[in-house]
């Protein structure tokens, strides 16, 4: 029997470019035990819309039981923002329960909105606190290398629990984490929370589970809840990504100062570096530690952002734009402004 939470779910999508994955995703959407009340997708620029993605925006929300509204929202490439494009999500969704996906990770079973939305408890003692928010488990697809599998298992693991600010000392900042690749929110917390920061060049996900741990609410992480998304990255790409990362840790000190970051990383390549060894790929290890120094380069690079030259932030960044239109509030009005 499902409970109020869960009888009525939206769904909020940031879209960019959509391809083979996105109409999967739509399609794994359509066919969920707890049916998508609304499916909100911000998609940023209309000339990359596709008429694909538009026939099976079609056809689901013509379904019986499917989606019950499909609402597509196009905006500027300038107009992106992870915090403020979801918080534009969200303001076109009046269901208890809200879930935040990215274009391109892939329902792996029909029971998912159901598991994530039964993750959030409509009521918690007073001593625990109530859930507030509820991720879901990231599985590698078959392209995946084997250290983004084993990425995958270290940070997704077989049993679900429930993480808040008492497990701060033994968690640090892992505490925080709740990736919007896919996670479910309660509305009412969501709103006197304040929601997702108004603006973040990366990051909003940590952002707001930071506000809602220190309120005193509870993370759920729902291992039952699947859904396939992995990335192939390069180097480079790891650096750049990596870069925005530890910018938006130096952005937030309210949030991350004082919390252990790196500790976790060394962890994840000691035991990927001993897992390739022991099952015999040891001629990957090379490769592991040059995109493990990229990651950390990447990520010191962006902790001390302020002291570099813009044009060089400009280069590191994957949100150029994002740099660029608030480069007075991140750089101060003094800040050369040359992009090379």
């Amino acid at each position: 029997m499902l409970t109020d939470l869960q009888k009525k779910v939206d769904v909020i999508i940031p879209v960019y470019r959509p391809d083979d994955k996105f109409l999967r995703l739509l399609s794994g959407l359509a066919g969920q035990t707890v049916p998508v009340g609304k499916l909100i997708l911000i998609n940023t620029e209309r000339a990359y819309w596709t008429e694909e993605a538009d026939a099976v925006c079609q056809r689901i929300e013509a379904e019986q039981n499917a989606v019950g509204e499909v609402v597509l929202r196009h905006i500027s490439a300038e107009e992106f923002d992870h915090a403020a494009t979801r918080r534009l999500g969200v303001a076109q969704s009046d269901a208890p329960v809200f879930v935040c996906m990215t274009d391109d990770a892939v329902p792996e079973n029909a029971e998912l909105l159901e598991k994530l939305s039964g993750a959030i408890r409509e009521t918690g003692t007073s001593e625990e606190g109530e859930i507030a928010e509820a991720y879901a488990c990231q599985l590698a697809d078959e392209t995946a290398s084997r250290a983004e599998r084993f990425t995958r298992t270290f940070n997704y693991p077989a049993q679900s629990f429930v993480k808040g600010r008492a497990d701060l000392e033994r968690l640090g900042i892992k505490t925080f984490f709740a990736s919007n690749v896919c996670c479910a929110y309660r509305r009412d917390i969501y709103d006197r929370l304040g929601g997702f920061c108004a603006h973040a060049v990366f990051n909003e996900d940590m952002i707001y589970a930071s506000k809602a741990v220190r309120a005193g609410y509870r993370i759920a992480y729902c291992a039952e809840a699947r859904v396939v998304h992995s990335h192939n990255y390069t180097g480079m790409q790891q650096l750049r990504r990596n870069f925005d990362l530890g910018m938006s840790q130096a952005m937030h000190p309210e949030v991350f100062s004082g919390l252990r970051s790196e500790g976790e990383g060394i962890r994840l390549v000691r035991e990927t570096a001993g897992q390739l060894f022991h099952d015999g790929h040891a001629a990957e290890l090379p490769k592991l530690f040059v995109q493990s120094a990229c990651k950390y380069a990447g990520y010191r690079l962006g902790k001390c952002y302020r002291k570099l030259p813009f044009a060089l932030c400009l280069r590191l960044s994957m949100n150029r734009r994002y740099l660029i239109r608030h480069k007075d509030e991140l750089f101060g009005k003094g800040k050369r402004t040359e992009e090379g």
